[in-house]
């Protein structure tokens, strides 16, 4: 097995044109580490070291691109008891 290289990954909101935009974004430690040497507290860290890369893009996904929630059937439907009451009646 060749030696790998440990890579840790982090995850930042972004800030654009001065402005705070709230969108997540990862990027390797190393990466953000030249950022905050190039613009030391432009973009803010949500957080550090971690080690998969996947768990870095789920966090800053948040819960967008989750599945919805499937509905029972019993939400789906309603029964004639539960509609409303006709204006002839």
């Amino acid at each position: 097995m060749a030696n790998q290289k440990s890579v840790m990954w982090v995850v930042y909101k972004m800030t654009m044109a001065g402005k705070y935009t709230g969108i997540n974004a990862v990027c390797e430690q190393s990466e953000w580490d030249a950022m905050e040497l190039a613009r030391p507290g432009y973009h803010t860290l949500v957080r550090s070291g971690i080690t998969d890369e996947g768990e870095a893009e789920r966090l800053a996904r948040g819960t967008s691109g989750d599945p919805v929630p499937r509905k029972t059937r019993d939400l789906l439907s309603t029964k004639p008891s539960d509609s409303p009451k006709s204006v002839r009646e």
